[in-house]
């Protein structure tokens, strides 16, 4: 009988994340939370002889959110040239889950087309420990460049 032991499951705090914005390649040390989701568009179809509707997929949308210390102007700065350039920056960024103490091993996934929604220009907190800031942002691409080991 099969059974997932605990030491198995991932820690959330190993893993490590990349931004890749052109040649330029910088370890994102400060990410809190990432969060990258996949939604399957689907239409609606109705068919002779069914009262129920039926669904197919036709497409898919990428979209994520992450929250990461407010010690970082790169993400303003990207914004920045598209305010004041009307150029907008598509970038790569590949997260990493590795949990040294379990047997699955390492997960790679890289998201690619990345594509900021919204950032924080500037902000103030006098209840704050530590600022943070969440930032909204689309995919265009996704690929699981190395799997989690199936445990047996």
């Amino acid at each position: 009988m099969a059974f997932l032991r605990a030491n198995d499951t991932i820690s959330g705090q190993e893993g490590k994340a990349f931004v890749k914005i052109g040649e330029r390649m910088e370890e994102m040390f400060y990410i809190k939370t990432l969060e990258a989701t996949v939604e399957k568009e689907k239409a609606e179809l109705k068919t002779m002889g069914q009262r129920a509707v039926q669904h197919k997929a036709i497409g898919w949308k990428g979209s994520g959110t992450m929250t990461i210390y407010y010690v970082t102007t790169l993400f303003r700065e990207l914004m920045m040239e598209y305010i004041q350039t009307g150029k907008d920056v598509y970038f790569m960024i590949e997260v990493r889950n590795e949990d040294p103490g379990s047997a699955t091993g390492r997960q790679t996934v890289i998201l690619e087309g990345v594509n900021l929604d919204s950032v924080i220009m500037a902000s103030l907190d006098t209840e704050a420990e530590a600022l943070e800031e969440e930032v909204a942002f689309t995919f265009e691409n996704v690929r699981i460049e190395t799997p989690f080991t199936p445990l047996a």
